[in-house]
């Protein structure tokens, strides 16, 4: 695997740009691509049209257009499964690295019976349970899937167990958690995975473009800008760094300004 980040000249930042600031109807229909641009940060020579056909050729090969067949055709004769001996591996968030292993995690094994089942017009939603994500059948939404768990069919009230089997016995359960996410979210949890992964392994050139990425999706947080400036300087990319500070500061109240853009020029001062 290559450290690519900002691969073959940006093009995949761009045009992962591109499809984020799209509305949420058009993304969802170039939602694997988006996914497979992820993954191209961390692979430059990644062929992605190579994975989307391979996608293709999943669902070709389901037996019916219908929900049952795709997690049949999917874990019982493909054999995809959760990667319970190395859960951590950053392959098993990208969605290539799982076509080809066949190993993945909760949203990645779930992004692809999402896919799989869009190809056929069996359309699912991301659910966002925490610590465990799960899909929903759009036509039924009491019929929930554990991807991780080979597929898996649960009702709303066996996803509280699992929820409690994670989080204890006493932990509260917000109906919330099994409503539908969109791309977007969908997008911003596969880079939070990863950001929590390239972070403790402390490495700071993924973990700048996976931060990158996740700046360009709504509902950014300005600790998560401000964690991308510090990265950046820790790559001694100062003029950058000092940049997402300025643009901080924009919309900083005053106090909080003064400090970003004393900063900015600190950081400025150390290109000289």
């Amino acid at each position: 695997m290559h450290g690519g980040g900002d691969c073959a000249g940006g093009w995949a930042t761009a045009r992962f740009r591109e499809l984020v600031t799209a509305p949420a109807e058009a993304l969802t229909t170039s939602f694997d691509e988006a996914v497979l641009l992820v993954a191209a940060h961390a692979e430059p020579d990644l062929e992605i049209e190579v994975y989307r056909a391979r996608l293709d050729e999943l669902a070709a090969a389901c037996a019916a257009p219908v929900l049952d067949d795709v997690l049949h055709r999917l874990f019982a004769v493909e054999g995809f499964r959760g990667n319970v001996e190395d859960y951590y591996d950053p392959r098993n968030s990208y969605l290539n690295e799982v076509l080809d292993r066949r190993l993945g995690i909760p949203i990645t094994l779930g992004i692809l019976v999402m896919e799989v089942g869009r190809r056929l017009g069996v359309p699912m939603a991301g659910v966002p349970m925490p610590g465990h994500f799960l899909l929903r059948l759009e036509s039924e939404p009491a019929v929930l899937v554990d991807a991780f768990a080979g597929g898996q069919l649960l009702s709303p009230s066996q996803c509280v167990d699992r929820f409690r089997m994670i989080h204890g016995p006493d932990a509260p359960f917000d109906p919330t958690y099994l409503q539908p996410m969109g791309p977007h979210a969908v997008l911003a949890r596969l880079l939070a995975n990863l950001r929590h992964i390239h972070a403790n392994h402390r490495d700071s050139q993924s973990l700048e473009w996976v931060l990158r990425l996740r700046t360009m999706l709504p509902g950014v947080t300005v600790e998560e800008r401000s964690e991308r400036a510090g990265v950046l300087v820790a790559l001694a990319q100062f003029d950058e760094a000092a940049g997402v500070l300025e643009s901080l500061a924009d919309e900083a109240p005053p106090p909080r300004a003064n400090d970003l853009m004393a900063k900015a020029k600190r950081l400025r001062a150390r290109l000289n």
